[in-house]
């Protein structure tokens, strides 16, 4: 059945389960809220199901399949947050891009940026309602069927990890290309990461609109670039991203918490400890007790089991898990794993994984 969406309103349900968003603002909870990136995810047989024999971004298109692909995960496990099913490479596309998602290959564009003058083939001024309504409708939709059991996180890429993929082409070990441009074409470089931070600040606030209670800005190939093309071609656009979707909000009486995930960006830590995101994101490679050590109690932390502790057995996951739980400590904390689950995992020892920080995690509040 086709949805009408101008006649919903947005009187969503009561939120029942907070405890995310008060994890991701430093307050009190009971237990260390969890959630998974692709928690919506091919490792759910159902999810395989709902996508067979369907094109990727024809699905992501769809406002009814990305609510039902959302909410299978929320079926299966008591997680403390859903986040809208979607990918990165539908900004791109909005900026007049073709992106294919190639069976067996990945994200594909068959016509990358190879040179600056490339860049005028990018649509400059960019209608994010027209070109990407039906991500703030399926967030929506959404945010009713949930039925107020937990918060909506809404995401986006970040500007590099965007660059990257329009000039690789996709998926890329060395980021060689993209590189490229950094070091050879730093004005043009720089253009482009401008004209995508404008669109991704009208995006997220399009999201805020539709719905969504937190936002997440997906840094991915931030440990392609060094400590100093961090600083000039990543950090200061993250950092304007966060600093205006904030001011717009205020203006209009909001606040949504936002994280920031960068990978493998060690070196950026304090940096983006100090960049307006409530939460930073890590991934599997950083020590919890440095991580906290290092970003002064200035932002909650989200993270980071290395996601391949889930081919564990289920006793040792609750080990990692509470040894995860001792180093972080409860407080200003959201479990998560250090990257997104691999679709050869099994569900029951996802499941597992939630349990086990639900459990440890009340035992600790407990004792203290």
């Amino acid at each position: 059945p086709l949805v009408n969406y101008s006649f919903i309103l947005l009187d969503f349900p009561q939120l029942q389960n907070d405890t995310f968003l008060r994890a991701a603002r430093g307050e009190e909870t009971e237990h260390v809220p969890v959630w998974c990136m692709r928690q919506a995810g091919r490792y759910l047989p159902e999810f395989r199901e709902s996508r067979a024999g369907k094109d990727f971004f024809e699905t992501c298109r769809s406002p009814e399949a990305c609510c039902e692909l959302t909410l299978q995960p929320l079926r299966r496990f008591p997680f403390d947050a859903a986040i809208i099913f979607s990918d990165i490479l539908v900004v791109p596309q909005a900026m007049g891009m073709d992106v294919q998602m190639v069976p067996g290959k990945g994200p594909t564009f068959p016509e990358p940026l190879k040179e600056p003058e490339d860049l005028q083939r990018l649509r400059v001024k960019v209608d994010v309602a027209k070109e990407l309504g039906y991500v703030f409708k399926a967030i929506t939709l959404t945010r009713h069927k949930i039925e107020g059991k937990v918060p909506l996180i809404g995401f986006t890429g970040a500007p590099w990890t965007l660059m990257s993929y329009m000039i690789e082409g996709g998926g890329s070990n060395t980021h060689s290309k993209a590189k490229r441009w950094l070091y050879r074409h730093p004005e043009a470089s720089h253009m482009l990461l401008r004209m995508l931070t404008d669109v991704i600040v009208e995006y997220l606030l399009g999201q805020v609109a539709a719905g969504a209670q937190a936002l997440q800005v997906f840094e991915s190939h931030a440990g392609i670039l060094g400590p100093v093309e961090f600083k000039e071609f990543s950090l200061p656009y993250l950092r304007d991203i966060a600093r205006r979707v904030k001011d717009k909000l205020k203006e209009a009486g909001q606040d949504v918490p936002m994280i920031a995930f960068a990978k493998d960006a060690h070196y950026g830590l304090e940096d983006l400890s100090q960049s307006h995101y409530e939460v930073v994101g890590l991934d599997w490679t950083i020590d919890p007790r440095s991580a906290r050590e290092r970003t002064g109690g200035k932002v909650s932390l989200q993270g980071n089991m290395d996601p391949c502790a889930l081919y564990a057995p289920k006793e040792r996951i609750s080990d990692i898990v509470k040894k995860m739980l001792e180093g972080f400590g409860t407080r200003g904390y959201i479990a998560n794993l250090g990257h997104g689950l691999y679709p050869d995992m099994d569900p029951e020892n996802v499941g597992a994984f939630v349990e086990a920080v639900h459990q440890h995690s009340k035992q600790m509040i407990k004792q203290m």
